[in-house]
């Protein structure tokens, strides 16, 4: 079983923030396959489907983004899951907006939510699907803009970014991982 985990913040207070992005893949997941997230379990709403021949766990956090580990360590144990058949999506301020970016491990880079998740697994080496929100173009605090929403302009880009990141966790269901981290880092 392979499992996509999407970083966020529950509550429609957050729907279309930076924060939620990777949210906003699993949504376009759960809508490409008509799906809902029908369990809740270890704080988080998941599901359990299929894509193609490869069974798939799809997950939301409920914690807030900073205790993300909270919830996936003990989805992962309860379903068996290898660190190597997860892949997480999440904001990265250092990549361009609708930049993303695959690796199959590294650090937190300043970012809370998989600071969380590296702490509750022990191990950087994760794959990950980094989606970027870019910068303030002004001086302001960064919670509030990552709790922002995107600019206008920038939905077309957002839009078509998170088509591209899911079509990437589609081709990760018969690719390897690193076959389609050559595929989609352009």
């Amino acid at each position: 079983m392979k499992c996509i985990i999407g970083l966020g913040n529950p509550g429609p207070k957050y729907e279309n923030t930076r924060h939620n992005i990777g949210f906003m893949v699993i949504d376009e997941l759960l809508e490409r396959h008509h799906w809902k997230l029908d369990k809740e379990k270890f704080k988080a709403q998941y599901t359990v489907e299929r894509i193609g021949s490869e069974k798939v766990l799809l997950m939301k956090p409920l914690t807030y983004m900073n205790l993300s580990g909270e919830a996936i360590r003990p989805l992962m144990e309860y379903y068996d899951i290898d660190v190597e058949d997860v892949v997480i999506i999440y904001d990265d301020l250092d990549l361009p907006v609708g930049k993303i970016r695959l690796r199959t491990k590294g650090g937190h880079g300043g970012h809370n939510g998989i600071r969380s998740t590296i702490d509750h697994l022990g191990t950087k080496g994760f794959p990950r699907l980094r989606f970027g929100v870019g910068r303030p173009s002004v001086p302001m605090p960064i919670a509030d803009y990552v709790l922002g929403s995107f600019q206008k302009d920038e939905m077309t880009t957002i839009e078509a970014s998170v088509q591209t990141a899911a079509n990437a966790c589609e081709a990760w269901m018969e690719k390897p991982f690193l076959e389609v981290m050559n595929d989609y880092n352009q």
